[in-house]
């Protein structure tokens, strides 16, 4: 699983679409778009808020298994 499918995942095991989660991280969906399609990269701290929202760790976050 790359990055943008771990972030997918994510989101839809919370039950949200890329506006929903837009609206509650402050996180614009353009960016949630391109980060999930593989398009760019989101940065640390892009992470670090979409990893507390959830409310796992960052590896959890883009799927890595320790």
């Amino acid at each position: 699983m790359n990055y943008g499918e771990a972030l997918k995942y994510q989101r839809e095991e919370a039950g949200l679409s890329q506006l929903e989660l837009s609206a509650k991280t402050g996180i614009s969906h353009q960016n949630i778009s391109r980060w999930e399609n593989g398009k760019v990269l989101p940065n640390i701290d892009f992470c670090v808020k979409l990893a507390n929202f959830y409310g796992i760790s960052l590896d959890e976050l883009i799927g890595r298994k320790i």
